[in-house]
């Protein structure tokens, strides 16, 4: 199986790199190295990658669209793994063009690609933040509102939508992954559990935005990259051949359980900086994963405190 991986130096992708190594695919990773954060800490993913397997790299933006096309006609790949994005909540409602530049206009850079080279399949990693302040949990498939409130939630819901149109105009197989807060060994130094370990090992004060009764569902990268290699196998028996998923843990932790857990985690006291709620961050989220259970057999194994040990034992050999 010839693959092209978006994103593949970053934190999820990096994972699933050698996911898709250790199942034999030839892979082809596609990464701008931007430097949302450093580019040194993507370099380190790349070589962490290489030790699994060889690999070919292709240092592109997805805004690049020549580029992308010009990636497509060598490789030729049956499958696109896209999760190259401009992540975050907070910075995009600082940055909605760029967002938009990059998570809609870059995802039909690579639609058009896939569709002009005949893949097979687009794999689209979106995120549970396209549900935004849903009034049922836990959050199904069929339940989305479309009423994200940030703009970042609002690009990956468009990438949904476009995936829809290319698989019902174009007959290409397109899956969309929601995955649902993901954390484990080399997450992003702007995510919560990262920022806040960072923190708590230099005995500084950790900022708690809202009173700690915000919920997140967190879930172990290892689970994450177990359902994206699930839905290479995955074909859809409806026609236009397209499916969403959640990808979650379906167990939310409020904001005050998990800085209790990494006090667990880190043996230390975590010295707590009460913040006001920050704007586009929805309350509460909860991953319905029956859907997932029944067609990709997954089923995450990696408990929150089992996923925080291997976190900071990394971050403390890193």
């Amino acid at each position: 199986m010839k693959v092209v991986l978006t994103g593949g130096a970053g934190f999820i992708g990096s994972h699933v790199a050698e996911g898709l190594l250790r199942r034999g695919a030839e892979l082809h990773i596609v990464d701008s190295l931007n430097d949302f954060y450093s580019p040194d800490r993507k370099r380190a993913n790349l070589a962490e990658i290489r030790r699994v397997g060889e690999y070919g790299f292709h240092e592109i933006d997805i805004c690049d669209a020549a580029g992308v096309r010009g990636i497509f006609e060598r490789v030729r790949p049956d499958v696109c793994v896209h999760l190259a994005a401009r992540a975050g909540v907070r910075p995009s409602i600082d940055q909605p063009a760029l967002y938009e530049q990059v998570n809609v206009g870059g995802t039909v850079n690579l639609l058009e690609a896939a569709r002009e080279f005949r893949s097979k399949k687009f794999v689209f990693g979106s995120s549970s933040s396209v549900y935004g302040e849903s009034g049922s949990v836990p959050f199904r498939e069929v339940d989305v509102q479309a009423y994200p409130i940030s703009p970042y939630a609002a690009t990956k819901l468009a990438g949904e939508q476009m995936c829809y149109a290319y698989a019902h105009l174009h007959g290409l197989t397109a899956i969309c992954l929601r995955f649902f807060t993901v954390f484990g060994p080399r997450q992003r130094p702007d995510l919560a559990i990262h920022k806040f370990t960072a923190l708590m090992e230099e005995g500084k004060a950790i900022p708690v935005f809202g009173d700690g009764s915000t919920g997140r569902d967190y879930t172990y990268v290892g689970d994450i990259v177990a359902g994206v290699l699930a839905a290479l196998d995955y074909e859809p028996t409806r026609k236009p051949a397209f499916d969403i998923l959640n990808l979650g843990n379906s167990h939310p932790v409020k904001l005050s359980e998990l800085i209790e857990a990494l006090e667990v985690a880190t043996g230390k006291k975590a010295v707590r900086n009460p913040q006001p709620p920050q704007p586009g961050d929805v309350s509460l989220t909860w991953a319905d994963i029956g859907k997932a259970e029944c067609l990709l057999g997954y089923r995450p194994r990696t408990s929150l405190a089992e996923g925080l040990k291997s976190f900071v034992e990394w971050y403390r050999a890193d």
